[in-house]
């Protein structure tokens, strides 16, 4: 079921995405899903939480650099805005614009544990870095930093993320996190 909410919302768009279409192309009743979701919100925001589990994982090579390793990540996020589940997010975060139910469930959801898994990903590329540390509230503002210019490429923009963005903000997140932190 999940698959064909996938599917079909990459094939008609969010309008065109309905519960009677993910049934059929599933092969099942409708009353089946209506015992797992109470709309297509619910099932799109369950098909984006278990891709993007996996998809946006941090991941660590020792053999290269932090920025090496940080550019690495962010392809990871751009290439996952080209995926169905990319594309997922993408409709939930418009509809969220319209839907204040939307937009509570993906930010108490997706949102909130994916800036979790960022959080704790960048302070730990951070470590590895010569022992780079950051107080919480940097480190919150970094993680915008970071991830801040593929969205708006993505959300905003509307063109794709090209390897100089992601190049240029690896480093550029790199340089601020390592610079000494003002005295108050």
């Amino acid at each position: 079921m999940l698959n064909a909410a996938d599917d079909l919302l990459v094939e008609r768009g969010f309008a065109g995405l309905t519960i009677e279409g993910i049934a059929q192309r599933a092969g099942v009743a409708k009353q089946t899903i209506y015992r797992w979701w109470k709309s297509k919100v619910d099932i799109l925001l369950d098909t984006l939480i278990d891709d993007a589990r996996e998809a946006l994982q941090w991941r660590t090579d020792e053999t290269v650099s932090a920025e090496e390793n940080l550019a690495s990540h962010l392809r990871r996020v751009a290439d996952f805005f080209e995926e169905p589940a990319g594309q997922v997010l993408q409709a939930l975060l418009g509809h969220a614009q319209l839907e204040s139910d939307t937009a509570a469930s993906l930010r108490d959801g997706f949102l909130k544990e994916q800036r979790e898994r960022d959080m704790t990903g960048l302070r730990e590329l951070l470590a590895r870095d010569h022992g780079t540390t950051v107080d919480d509230r940097t480190l919150d503002h970094l993680v915008d930093l970071l991830l801040g210019p593929l969205y708006y490429r993505v959300l905003v923009a509307g063109t794709p993320i090209d390897r100089e963005l992601v190049d240029s903000t690896a480093r550029l997140v790199l340089a601020l996190a390592r610079e000494p932190s003002p005295k108050a």
